[in-house]
């Protein structure tokens, strides 16, 4: 048997890691500045991360969610408590798309409405309703197509209020900071706005902090530095540091019922040891503050760099914007100088995601490296 050929590869094949460093088969050491997509968080094998879920895999590793499980308690109250979200509820899950998933159903289940509303250049998730709100005709298969959905540009407000007044809208569900998209962010005001409108018209606001939750901007969600509380706010990639794991942050005031969500798989114990041991290593290491203080570190040192329009992000969630592809520029900084990097919907743009506990020495070596290859 063959896989099925979805994904083009470098032909790189890393065998392990250890914070922000990854290594081939041959020993080859690479600096990684995109934590694979965003999910290494904490750095890769962490010991307190392997020392996590290696003690609990000794214990027991899965059980389904019709027993008690303690841990998943204990990683709500410790998400609760760093996120600043205490008064939420949450519902664990496997992955983005699957929080994305469920935060829409239960918009749909409050509302008793099915009309959603995204943003130009968002991306949800490649599963039934995530991928439709998701902007990218070539990923919607017709099945995906039967959900409707509103996609409008980002930051117009007019034409929310328009779509919100029809009356048929269950949410509005937005990337406070684009990350496939290529790192867009609309104005204080449109947030805040929107969120009034939904207010206002019935709707529930998702806030989609899979990519830009769990410290990467520097706080510890991307809508905290606007005046918002979103209705459901969903969570996965930096959650488990590679572990798959996701989930929403409901708020108090929509009620669970039994049978309203379910899973087989979410919150087992693997998944919750993984949880804990991330939240637990961002407190103690100061995460969230080496973040913004490395981000502002970037903007300065990136300036050096020939050829920048706009640097763009927040904390560890940034973009370099050239005035052409950089599709060569990135194959070239991984075969050449070794070091990770991401792309983008904007072809222009180099994402850098990397393991919240990248250097000021990293950053240096990153941007010589560019302005080598320039």
């Amino acid at each position: 048997m063959k896989l099925f050929d979805v994904y083009p590869l470098y032909n790189i094949t890393p065998v392990s890691g250890k914070d922000v460093k990854v290594y081939d088969e041959k020993g080859t050491e690479y600096l990684d500045l995109y934590g694979g997509h965003a999910v290494i968080s904490i750095g890769h094998s962490h010991p307190k991360y392997v020392e996590g879920i290696t003690n609990q895999l000794n214990k027991i590793g899965f059980y389904s969610n019709a027993i008690q499980n303690p841990l998943q308690v204990e990683l709500a109250e410790k998400l609760g408590k760093l996120s600043g979200c205490d008064d939420y509820n949450l519902f664990l899950c496997n992955s983005g798309a699957e929080a994305n998933e469920n935060a829409l159903k239960i918009a749909s289940f409050v509302t008793e409405k099915a009309r959603v509303i995204a943003f130009k250049n968002g991306f949800h998730g490649r599963t039934s309703a995530a991928v439709a709100a998701t902007d990218n005709e070539a990923i919607n298969a017709p099945i995906n197509k039967q959900q409707v959905v509103t996609i409008l540009p980002l930051g117009d407000l007019e034409s929310l209020k328009e779509e919100l007044a029809k009356g048929d809208v269950c949410a509005v569900i937005i990337e406070c900071i684009q990350g496939v998209g290529g790192l867009d962010e609309a104005s204080a005001t449109f947030y805040k706005e929107a969120y009034n409108l939904c207010k206002q018209y019935h709707a529930l606001f998702i806030a989609d902090e899979v990519q830009s939750g769990y410290g990467r901007t520097g706080d510890f969600f991307a809508f905290q530095k606007y005046e918002i509380t979103p209705d459901v706010i969903s969570i996965a990639k930096g959650m488990g540091n590679g572990f798959p794991i996701g989930g929403i942050l409901i708020h108090p005031s929509i009620k669970a019922k039994y049978g309203m969500l379910g899973t087989t798989f979410g919150g087992n114990h693997l998944a919750c040891a993984a949880g804990i041991a991330v939240l637990d290593v961002m407190e103690e290491e100061h995460l969230m503050e080496n973040a913004k203080e490395i981000g502002a570190y970037f903007y300065t040192k990136a300036k050096e760099i020939p050829g920048v329009k706009k640097i763009k992000g927040r904390g560890l969630m940034l973009g370099l914007e050239f005035g052409y592809d950089v599709a060569a520029l990135r194959k070239q900084l991984i075969m050449e100088k070794k070091i990770f990097t991401g792309s983008s919907n904007n072809k222009n743009l180099i994402r850098i995601l990397p393991p919240l506990t990248v250097t000021k020495e990293h950053i240096d070596e990153f941007v010589q490296a560019v302005k080598e290859l320039v």
